[in-house]
């Protein structure tokens, strides 16, 4: 069976030259809004862009259903922990992300928590709501430790915009390469920084090694009035134990985009927490992501056809 190429209507309505010159004549499937054209059983490849997510999540991964000899998968997000990625590289397909596209983005939302709490800007907004003049005391984020746990595309960014602050930025990651910007630490000695931590940044996949990272016990570790960001996944955190910890003052705040249930259900006490920061999962969305993140696919298109290494690769579950 030839290879197809299965994308969006609105991915070639963007980058149709560029794709078309990457495909080098390999035919596109096309999934449109009113149905499919072309016959997705041929297709070997897919990009799952960000124009389907979440909205129309179902139509693509039905028509991806009929690609029986699917090879190779592109998503336009870093994170692919979901099963249903799993069970795609367990079935054998290649799978790589757009790493890297939404890193700017997500490392200027982790400055905006950071200096919202150290400034408490919930206060002033409450003050302001009700026409009332009252000063407050701020935390001076020059000279704080910031570790920022995760040294990918957004961990890097996140410190090299820490640096530009002032702070002392201190990096994690499973096994330094040495070419951080940061001084950086293996993740075995996580519980050691913790102490001197006035700010945590986790910028990490969801694995089985970082599933619940952020335990009771380690937030009992954290310096008392240290704040929290995740921009990373949800489970990384012990969500109760966090919740307690803001409840009781021994964490001062945290700037929360990812959760274990998304959406934030409703009864969630941090909505109502102060000094918690509640965003929708959406930390990284600038009207620029998409192309970054296309263009990426669209180079490993090339890389394909050239028989290249792929950038961004997914090597195991």
């Amino acid at each position: 069976m030839d290879d197809a190429i299965l994308v969006t209507d609105e991915v070639l309505d963007a980058a149709g030259r560029a794709l078309e010159e990457a495909a080098d004549g390999i035919p596109l499937v096309v999934l449109r809004k009113d149905g499919v054209d072309g016959d997705p059983e041929r297709a070997s490849i897919a990009y799952f862009s960000g124009d389907v997510y979440p909205g129309r999540t179902r139509e693509f991964v039905l028509a991806l259903a009929r690609a029986k000899s699917l090879r190779w998968l592109h998503s336009f997000a870093a994170g692919v922990d979901h099963p249903w990625f799993q069970g795609l590289l367990a079935r054998g397909v290649r799978i790589t992300n757009s790493s890297g596209a939404s890193a700017v983005p997500i490392a200027h939302t982790v400055m905006l928590y950071l200096l919202a709490l150290s400034r408490d800007l919930r206060a002033f907004e409450s003050a302001r709501s009700r026409h009332a003049w009252e000063p407050h005391d701020v935390v001076d984020l020059q000279g704080q430790t910031l570790v920022v746990a995760g040294m990918g595309p957004i961990g890097r960014s996140v410190a090299a915009l820490g640096q530009a602050f002032a702070m002392e930025v201190i990096g994690v990651t499973r096994q330094p390469k040495g070419d951080e910007p940061c001084e950086t630490w293996p993740l075995t000695r996580f519980d050691e920084l913790l102490p001197r931590c006035d700010w945590l940044v986790l910028a990490l996949p969801l694995a089985q090694q970082t599933r619940g990272m952020l335990s009771a016990e380690r937030l009992a570790r954290l310096k008392r009035g240290a704040r929290i960001v995740n921009v990373g996944r949800g489970d990384l955190v012990d969500e109760p134990a966090l919740v307690d910890a803001l409840r009781s003052g021994r964490i001062a705040g945290a700037g929360l985009d990812v959760f274990a249930t998304e959406p934030l259900p409703p009864e969630s006490p941090l909505w109502e927490l102060p000094g918690v920061i509640v965003t929708p999962h959406s930390s990284g969305t600038t009207p620029s992501n998409h192309p970054r993140a296309t263009a990426i696919f669209v180079e490993n298109l090339a890389r394909w056809r050239r028989g290249e290494p792929l950038r961004n690769e997914v090597r195991s579950a």
